[in-house]
């Protein structure tokens, strides 16, 4: 499994998120150690203790993702999470773990308090990023999963990783962060000087900028500000030594300027109609999504409801065992009564092992057939993918065409703001996400 984890504070808002309805599927198993039953009582009651100490990041954060077409029951994830608990230490401190199910990828979230509610103070988590790594490989090697090539060699590990910053900076502006990321180092790897990685990145729908900071950036068309150095993983002075200083490039400001002047109203269109091409096309798939979301959900229901009423009347049959008033006190004396205690526990254990390898053959089952679903999803999201990266590249060489008086000419800041001025702009629809997600999880494991 893959396992990304940090220390943050914020328990409100990670509560939303474990929750949010974009997951198709969402459970919580385990709200263990607090007096809160749910997920967002539990983090305002670990605030709240928090609160007598100093400690701003009062929760352990950890994401597990296997593998996506691995079949994990329940009892692994569990016992991955012990495993992790116990080498972090943060045993017996409260928790949860909820289950996310999208796009047929299953994945789990664990939660921990930090804070020792005897001691009041937090539990350190030195050095935990290695530990967990070890972890990692300790589990893709006891379930046989193929390594991911950054484990075998750190060399081979996928350049295409982001941080949280980059993003929350792609999905503002709708473009995939995976793809974009190997974007700007493909211009990067294929160009030997500014003005060939300018034009590089103008294909690409990107902008060669000067940053506040003096340092290059790229702006896209939506405007958001991409880092160069932590895009290319270069150092600032190599990359000051390809394109020269960065004084010599547009301002933030005035690319943004340039962009709504000379590509903003061709690119606009165009995309307007990708978009509502790749939305007619991906309308059936989608009801049949939602469709499917509802089914598998009320199946699951089924299946729990049934389960809890078999359970009741085992339950029910195991405790008549245990005979009252003098039998009873008979069956004490004479060692029986153990022996019904003992075949009842080992009947209840089977029961529940029973029922969740039940409910573990539903999700996989259910799984399956969602990726099935999802292989046709990709398929269109590719097909149009490449349709926008093809309009990039088009609009980028015809743009590298026009001189500067023409631009200004053609497509001035008026004309742009003119009739079209109360309607907000086009973001890049969110149509390069499938292609690169089966890549990422491939060479990454991200969910």
């Amino acid at each position: 499994m893959i396992l990304k984890a940090s220390q943050r504070g914020g328990g409100s808002d990670l509560a939303v998120h474990l929750l949010k309805p974009e997951n198709e599927h969402v459970e919580v198993h385990e709200v263990r150690g607090f007096c809160s039953e749910t997920v967002l009582g539990a983090f305002k009651e670990a605030q709240a203790i928090a609160r007598g100490t100093r400690c701003q990041q009062y929760l352990f954060s950890l994401s597990l993702s296997p593998p996506e077409t691995a079949s994990v029951p329940v009892d692994a994830f569990e016992r991955a999470i012990d495993r992790i608990e116990d080498q972090l230490g943060l045993t017996g401190q409260p928790r949860v773990i909820v289950f996310h199910e999208k796009e047929g990828r299953r994945h789990c979230h664990a939660v921990w308090s930090r804070i020792d509610a005897e001691t009041m103070t937090a539990r350190q988590m030195s050095h935990f990023k290695m530990k967990l790594n070890a972890i990692s490989k300790g589990l893709y090697l006891e379930h046989g999963w193929e390594l991911p090539r950054g484990f075998i060699e750190k060399e081979l590990r996928d350049r295409g990783s982001f941080d949280l910053a980059h993003w929350q900076q792609c999905k503002r502006s709708g473009r995939d962060p995976k793809a974009l990321k190997e974007a700007i180092q493909t211009c990067w790897a294929i160009s030997d000087s500014r003005q060939s990685f300018e034009a590089a990145l103008e294909a690409k729908g990107l902008f060669l900028a000067r940053g506040d900071r003096r340092a290059h950036v790229a702006v896209t068309y939506e405007g958001e500000v991409l880092s160069l150095s932590r895009m290319t993983g270069q150092k600032s002075k190599d990359i000051t030594a390809r394109l020269g200083k960065p004084d010599e490039s547009r301002s933030v400001e005035e690319t943004k300027q340039h962009i709504l002047a000379t590509v903003a109203p061709r690119l606009r269109h165009l995309l307007k109609e990708n978009e509502r091409a790749k939305l007619r096309a991906m309308l059936p798939l989608e009801a049949k999504r939602i469709a499917m979301r509802d089914h598998h959900r009320e199946h699951r229901q089924d299946l729990s409801e049934a389960q809890r009423q078999r359970s009741e009347a085992e339950g029910k049959a195991r405790a008549a065992r245990l005979r009252r008033g003098v039998a009873g006190l008979w069956d004490r004396l004479t060692g029986r009564r153990k022996e019904t205690l003992r075949q009842n526990e080992a009947e209840a254990l089977e029961c529940r092992t029973r029922d969740r390898t039940e409910r573990h053959d539903l999700i996989r089952d259910q799984l399956a057939e969602r990726r099935s679903l999802q292989r046709q999803m990709i398929a269109i999201r590719s097909r149009f993918a490449e349709r926008t990266e093809e309009l990039y590249h088009d609009l980028g060489r015809q743009g590298a065409t026009l001189g500067p008086e023409e631009r200004s000419l053609r497509y001035s800041f008026h004309e742009a703001a003119g009739a079209e001025s109360s309607a907000p702009l086009v973001t890049m629809p969110r149509i390069m996400r499938g292609r690169s997600s089966e890549r990422s999880s491939r060479d990454h494991g991200r969910p």
